[in-house]
């Protein structure tokens, strides 16, 4: 066990992040074992999620993340699952043609008549 304040502290830190980072694997394993065993756009993005979370919290290299994803795209087209950005992205044009509110006029804004502050003169050299 540390004496020292410091080296108490690093523990504390370092069991939280352990905790963190073995929820994350955790949640990453089970993502991609459940698109293996049942590949459908649902499971396809949650993977692909998990997978930028591991590597935005450091717990896995970008590199390592980017063959993964490209190993379940093939592993998505071989099974003819399409992709969900596609049905996203074909929503969203759909959500967007509809009426927007009509925005209020803006209020014309009355001139500032608070008063400003004398400005300083400067102090008198000797």
């Amino acid at each position: 066990m540390p004496i020292i304040k410091s080296a108490k502290k690093r523990v504390r830190v370092a069991t939280k992040a352990a905790i963190r980072n073995s929820k994350t694997k955790r949640s990453l394993k089970t993502a991609m074992k459940s698109f293996v065993k049942k590949a459908s756009p649902e499971t396809h993005a949650e993977a692909q999620s998990n997978l930028d979370k591991a590597v935005k919290k450091g717990i896995m290299h970008k590199n390592k993340a980017a063959r993964l994803k490209k190993q379940a795209a093939a592993q998505a087209k071989a099974a003819g699952v399409k992709p969900a950005t596609a049905k996203k992205a074909a929503a969203k044009p759909a959500a967007a043609k509809k009426a927007a509110p009509a925005k209020k006029p803006a209020a014309a804004k009355k001139p500032a008549t608070a008063k400003k502050a004398p400005a300083k003169k400067p102090a008198a050299k000797k």
